[in-house]
């Protein structure tokens, strides 16, 4: 049973996008998950397929109906119940990757695209919806975020990354950074790759990666470091060790 994704959108041309490309289009090709792009304008009732209107209480822009969004997320749930309904909106929840592993392990997810000032706050009180952010930013539209959540699930999708450890020694996995990479050549502008790379002692290159996921998420996301919870007091000798090597 492949992975469902029903984007419910007014720019349905923005699918698939990046991911008819690479990893997640030759999933695609081989029928991994599928892609169902609904119109929301489809689901307006008047002449003129109106789909937004003014704010109440006054203000600029325009917000998407709720009767509009409603009748569109009635009609992805027909198709696709079992399926988790999220909506883009920098007011929602960050999105993490045990969620994002979460909707992989799932039958698929119908994604809500917001444009203009956003959507009707009663979409909320009436559908059971999850708002999800991905980040502390605001896009023109949640187009772009829902390529990004479904980029996310479908690498993590049965046989699409070629080696099967690659999902899980990486960022955010186990709550921390991905320690760093390097590859050949051995020096490079006078800059060497860590020996302890290139010993061929599992054990200490297991060791050493440890301490650098430690270490730089304490240094460049101390919110994750705080929220880990893990091991805290690495010594300062021990750090300037670990980077001479």
């Amino acid at each position: 049973m492949s992975f469902a994704a029903t984007i419910l959108t007014l720019y349905p041309e923005m699918f698939p996008g990046a991911l008819g490309v690479s990893l997640a289009g030759r999933a695609l090709e081989r029928g991994d998950w599928s892609l169902d792009c609904v119109q929301v304008r489809d689901f307006a009732t008047d002449k003129h397929r109106t789909v937004d209107d003014t704010p109440a209480g006054g203000g600029a822009g325009m917000v998407l109906k709720v009767d509009v969004l409603s009748a569109a997320i009635d009609h992805a749930r027909e198709r696709q119940p079992n399926c988790p309904v999220l909506a883009m909106t920098p007011r929602g929840k960050p999105i993490t990757q045990a969620r994002i592993r979460e909707l992989a392990a799932g039958p698929g997810v119908t994604i809500l695209c917001g444009r203009f000032e956003g959507f009707d706050e009663r979409i909320f009180e009436g559908r059971e919806v999850e708002e999800v952010a991905v980040g502390d930013i605001v896009l023109s539209g949640g187009e772009p975020a829902a390529l990004m959540i479904l980029d996310a699930c479908i690498r993590l999708l049965p046989g699409v990354m070629g080696a099967s450890d690659s999902g899980t020694e990486e960022s955010f996995e186990e709550g921390l950074l991905e320690y760093p990479q390097f590859t050949r050549p051995v020096e490079w502008e006078g800059r060497r790759i860590p020996e302890v790379l290139r010993s061929g002692d599992h054990a200490k290159i297991a060791a050493w990666r440890k301490t650098r996921a430690h270490e730089d998420t304490r240094l460049r996301r101390p919110d994750l470091w705080e929220r880990h919870g893990g091991v805290r007091d690495l010594s300062a000798s021990g750090a300037q060790q670990d980077h001479k090597e």
